[in-house]
């Protein structure tokens, strides 16, 4: 949990980049397919790449939720990269099924590090909010490419924020020298 603690910084940064992500769609919101295309995959390619390196940061037994996780946003922005024509329903599935597993990882990592942080809700409800996030854009796929900007900006903000609050909170965990 001190290594988490050290490295506190990624997981700001990662709510950073979600926040600005956020901002940038509701900026925006009659941005074509291919800008949004590219702002999701960048975005998910970073954010993959922060959780690999966070997981190489922690002890082994909470190191596999945090590869699957980095591994599956990798994935997803690179799918998003090499297929940038795709229609608009398929990428709401990609970005769906990513949510979800994505937030599922998260779940079973706050569950997992429960006895060693504080707080570890805000690491469980970035993972909730992410589920509800990819259900929702299954329930309703048909919403159109603008209510789809407008529920990943507004979903894209609210889990940079509690990424930002859960990196406060484990800053307070690095031992005084």
């Amino acid at each position: 949990m001190e290594q988490l603690a050290r490295t506190w910084w990624l997981v700001l940064i990662r709510g950073i980049a979600a926040i600005i992500f956020g901002i940038l769609a509701l900026i925006w919101p009659g941005i074509t397919l291919l800008v949004l295309v590219i702002f999701f995959g960048a975005y998910a390619i970073v954010d993959g790449i922060f959780s690999i390196f966070s997981a190489f940061q922690q002890g082994v037994r909470s190191r596999a939720w945090l590869i699957i996780s980095g591994i599956l946003g990798i994935l997803a922005g690179l799918v998003a990269f090499i297929w940038p024509g795709i229609t608009s329903l398929a990428l709401l599935y990609v970005i769906a099924f990513w949510a979800i597993f994505t937030g599922v990882a998260e779940i079973m990592y706050g569950i997992r590090v429960r006895k060693e942080i504080e707080n570890e809700w805000t690491l469980i409800l970035t993972g909730a909010l992410s589920v509800l996030f990819g259900i929702l854009l299954l329930i309703w796929p048909g919403a159109g490419m603008l209510s789809l900007v407008w529920l990943i900006a507004i979903f894209a903000i609210l889990y940079g924020i509690a990424l930002v609050a859960l990196s406060f909170k484990v800053k307070k965990m690095v031992p005084k020298s």
